[in-house]
C-alpha cells in the first residue's frame, strides 16, 4: 500500500473527530512514512509496518471517546466512550449489546419515574394547602417535600450508578483492547541467517 492510499484510508476512518485531533494523528501517521523512507524502508513496508489503517483508525476514534470520557463527564462523552468501546470489537457487540440495551433501559425507565414522582410532589407541594387532602395543608406540604427529596436522591444515586457503569465499560474496553492488542499487531519475522 503506498503512502497516499494508507493516509486516505486513515484520514476516512477519522472523520468525525475534532479537525485538531484529526490533524495531530495524521500529522504523527506522516511522520512514520518519512522516519521509514529515511531509514530506507519503501512505503509499502511502512504501511505494512503500521497495520490496517481502517483498524487503527477504529482504535484511535476508540481512544479519542475513553479519553473524552476521563476529561468531560458528561452524557455527549459517556455515550461516545459506549460507542467507542463497542466499536472495538463486532463479537463483543453480540454479546455486550443486549445487556447494555437493558442496563440502558432500566436506567432510563427509573428516571423518568423519578422525574415524575418529583412533579407530582411538586404539585402536591404546590396544590396540597389549598385541597381537602387528609390531614391537613401541612401533611400535603411535607408529603410534596418527601416526594420531592426522594426523587431527588433517586435521581443523584442513579447519576452515580451510571457514571460508575460508564467507567466499568471504559475499563472494559481498555482491558478488551490491551488483550487483542497483540493479536491484532503485524507479527514481525526475525531475520532467517
Amino acid at each position: 500500500m503506498t503512502r497516499q492510499a494508507f493516509m486516505a484510508r486513515l484520514r476516512e476512518g477519522l472523520r468525525g473527530l475534532p479537525a485538531q485531533t484529526q490533524a495531530d494523528i495524521l500529522a504523527d501517521y506522516e511522520t512514520h512514512f518519512a522516519e521509514g523512507q529515511a531509514a530506507g524502508r519503501s512505503e509499502a513496508e511502512v504501511a505494512a509496518a503500521l497495520g490496517d489503517p481502517s483498524r487503527l483508525a477504529r482504535e484511535l476514534r476508540a481512544e479519542h471517546g475513553l479519553k473524552r470520557w476521563e476529561e468531560e463527564r458528561n452524557a455527549s462523552s459517556a455515550g461516545a466512550a459506549v460507542f467507542a468501546v463497542l466499536g472495538l470489537g463486532a463479537i463483543d457487540i453480540m454479546v455486550l449489546l443486549p445487556i447494555l440495551m437493558g442496563v440502558a433501559g432500566t436506567i432510563i425507565g427509573v428516571g423518568v419515574a423519578a422525574v415524575a414522582v418529583f412533579f407530582a410532589g411538586g404539585a402536591l407541594f404546590a396544590a396540597g394547602p389549598f385541597a381537602d387532602l387528609p390531614g391537613g395543608a401541612g401533611a400535603a406540604l411535607l408529603g410534596g417535600l418527601g416526594l420531592m427529596a426522594a426523587a431527588t436522591s433517586v435521581g443523584a444515586v442513579l447519576t452515580i450508578v451510571t457514571i460508575g457503569l460508564v467507567n466499568a465499560l471504559v475499563w472494559y474496553g481498555r482491558l478488551h483492547y490491551r488483550l487483542l492488542q497483540p493479536a491484532l499487531e503485524p507479527q514481525v519475522k526475525g531475520d532467517v541467517a
